[in-house]
């Protein structure tokens, strides 16, 4: 007769059913990120486009002064900027608001059963809709910018799935580990507010002409390639790509090991 303890599933088995369950759950996690977005801008009268219009004028502040600084072709720098100012926030956002995916679901996780996969896919549905309201700010500028039309432009919708995917284990791994240290959410913000200044952004990567490694060792700029560079470029970025799946593979690896050892404990931290 097996005794209860053989019959009984591992935490990885267990790991892999709350993912599963998390995202078959699709009638939920849209909801909780857009109700999340309407509760921020409740009684505002333009709502989340508050959202595009700062992002707008950040981009119409930055594109003529650092264009200006770097001596770059404006026609060609305002698309670059804008399509990697966009990107870069939902990277940005994405690992930030991960750090607080478990503890500011505190009160759901203690009372209602639901796979915590949930509460992180509600984080990334959340900053997808935010990246889509800042779209309209690159669709206007390609407009009347025009990019280099090709079939790589079909990557870009690829791209943004990828990133998004990658949202989700970060989301696992970064919103336990600062479930469990609170010290944590500061470290990353700091390390990705220092991130921004370091990768391609606001700069191209060919400006550092022999010392361009700097950039290929980023993996922030990988990210940001494999979705700019079918737009300014007229490129799939190869090498991005193969860099991007690689850290995607190995991201989801870690983080089941992670998690499948310390989720149960996830409860107990928040």
């Amino acid at each position: 007769m097996m005794s209860s303890q053989s019959t009984r599933p591992s935490n990885f088995a267990l790991a892999l059913k709350d993912l599963r369950e998390g995202i078959g759950s699709i009638y939920l996690w849209p909801m909780l990120g857009w109700q999340e977005i309407r509760q921020r801008y409740r009684r505002s009268v333009l709502g989340p486009f508050w959202i595009t219009i700062s992002t707008g004028a950040m981009i119409a502040g930055m594109g003529p002064l650092y264009g200006r600084l770097f001596g770059l072709d404006i026609s060609t720098y305002i698309p670059y900027l804008t399509v990697s100012f966009v990107t870069w926030l939902l990277i940005a956002n994405l690992i930030n608001d991960c750090c607080g995916a478990f503890i500011n679901a505190e009160g759901f996780i203690k009372q209602i059963k639901l796979p915590l996969t949930v509460h992180i896919l509600r984080v990334v549905w959340r900053n997808l809709i935010i990246f889509t309201h800042n779209l309209l700010i690159v669709i206007l500028v390609l407009a009347f910018y025009k990019p280099p039309v090709g079939w790589v432009m079909l990557l870009i919708p690829l791209a943004v799935l990828v990133i998004a995917i990658n949202g989700v284990w970060i989301g696992l791994l970064f919103g336990l580990l600062c479930a469990r240290f609170r010290d944590i959410p500061l470290v990353v913000g700091s390390v990705v507010q220092v991130a921004f200044f370091l990768t391609p952004v606001m700069w191209k990567a060919d400006t550092l002409g022999k010392h361009k490694w700097a950039a290929d060792v980023n993996p922030f700029y990988h990210f940001l390639e494999i979705a700019r560079a079918p737009v300014v470029s007229g490129t799939a970025g190869a090498l991005s790509w193969v860099i991007v799946l690689a850290i995607t593979i190995t991201g989801f690896v870690l983080t089941l090991a992670v998690f499948s050892r310390y989720r149960a404990r996830i409860a107990y931290w928040v």
